[in-house]
């Protein structure tokens, strides 16, 4: 009973959300009430339990980062960037974007793929406003660069870190497993967007021109705020990258970094809070409360046990079915929750197939981790992403992100498939 009371609300909060019908923060919200106020889940396993309650890594690398970028904001290195990469591109809308998905997947593998959209976004908005584009086509095929990108490392995506300590695997495991196919893949993508968003390569000789002309270093308007804020964005990300080494969670650095930027610079707490996304901050906590709903309920395990059950001992058929369901079920929920849930299982079929049963955890990794391109709430990325659309008036809707996602997710996954298969079956 329990069950499909968590099913009937995950699912109508689901579709209020795609239908856009309600602001997805009320939905978020509304349901993690309604999870609560009929015993689906309580209040321990929705704050306080890791695996059934709201992820506040998550939610606190998330304001620490916003607090960084509003930061760096003020210092103009967004539009000195912005006028950089359209120099480079020389204008070219499709030669932009290629850059862009090239930069923003490389930053993935170093960086969590949320901590990296919300560095580049602000460069887009930009860069999109100078040469007249419409910035959606970019954001969205950033965000998937990001998902893409996070892919190849241990440190790029978070289900990463739980399959590598589950699995006992390192940092160069996954560089030399994921890492080449990602390279691949990403290639792929650039050229799959030169299809997905053809009618927004429109070309503007004079706008090019202008910005051509335009001098990028004037767009620095504090240097010494610049210096004090790279400074610390810098001891950031290489604490991101020594997280295998130091042991401290990104949350942890990202709230250290705000803070201590805070509080060596002359921005006040004020200008420094005043481009958080707290209605991003906000629907997190409720999808990760209403999520926390099935698992405790004993929906995601029942089908994850399902799926195992229906390999039969089998290594290669559970290897391509562990890839699919994994990347169909991140589609629609959070990929952090459904990893930890599916690890266990994993774990014993890997261990059934001895040295060879490894393949399972690159099929759960690469399943996972690119099924969150799907839709619109698959990643944690996309969210955000929407969120920064939104607040810079232009919303991306549910549909028009799924629409593209969905075939970049095919995509990804069908690409994959010989990949395992070729490599390791």
């Amino acid at each position: 009973m329990t069950a499909a009371i968590a099913i009937v609300i995950f699912v109508g909060a689901y579709v209020l959300i795609a239908t856009e019908k309600i602001h997805r923060t009320a939905v978020a919200l509304g349901g993690a009430g309604l999870m609560l106020l009929l015993h689906v889940t309580d209040a321990r396993a929705a704050f306080f339990a890791e695996d059934t309650g709201i992820d506040w890594n998550v939610v606190f690398l998330l304001l620490g980062m916003m607090v960084i970028v509003s930061v760096l904001r003020q210092t103009g290195v967004f539009e000195y960037l912005a006028i950089w990469a359209a120099k480079r591109a020389r204008g070219r809308p499709y030669r932009l974007l290629v850059m862009l998905v090239l930069l923003t997947a490389g930053a993935s593998a170093l960086l969590d793929n949320v901590t990296t959209v919300l560095l580049i976004a602000p460069v887009t908005f930009l860069v999109c406003d100078r040469l007249e584009l419409r910035p959606e086509p970019y954001l969205i095929a950033e965000v998937m660069a990001s998902n893409i990108g996070g892919t190849a490392t241990l440190v790029g995506d978070p289900p990463n870190i739980i399959i590598a300590s589950r699995g006992g695997l390192t940092f160069n495991d996954f560089l030399v497993h994921l890492a080449p196919f990602i390279v691949l893949l990403t290639a792929a993508f650039c050229l799959l967007c030169r299809w997905l968003f053809r009618s927004a390569f429109r070309y503007d000789p004079e706008r090019a021109s202008a910005v051509m002309a335009l001098e990028e270093k004037e767009a620095i308007t504090d240097r010494r705020l610049l210096a004090q804020s790279l400074a610390v964005l810098g001891v950031v990300i290489a604490a991101f990258v020594l997280h295998p080494v130091l042991h401290y969670e990104p949350s942890v650095v990202a709230l250290l970094g705000a803070g201590l930027l805070v509080a060596a610079t002359r921005v006040t707490t004020e200008d420094a809070l005043a481009e958080v996304e707290w209605p991003t901050l906000v629907f997190f906590a409720g999808l990760f409360v209403m999520v926390g709903g099935l698992v405790k309920a004993g929906v995601i395990a029942d089908i994850s046990e399902a799926a195992a059950d229906a390999t039969e001992g089998r290594l290669a058929v559970a290897a391509m079915m562990l890839l699919w369901a994994s990347a169909a079920l991140s589609a629609i929920v959070d990929n952090i929750p459904y990893v930890a849930t599916m690890s266990p299982i994993v774990a014993d079929l890997a261990q059934q197939h001895g040295g060879a049963g490894q393949v399972l955890w690159w099929a759960l990794a690469l399943g996972a981790d690119l099924g969150g391109n799907a839709t619109a709430v698959g990643a944690s990325a996309n969210v955000v992403v929407l969120g920064l659309a939104a607040r810079n008036g232009t919303p991306i809707s549910f549909w028009r992100f799924t629409r593209y996602g969905l075939v970049v997710t095919l995509l990804s996954v069908a690409l994959a498939t010989p990949y395992l298969w070729l490599r390791y079956l």
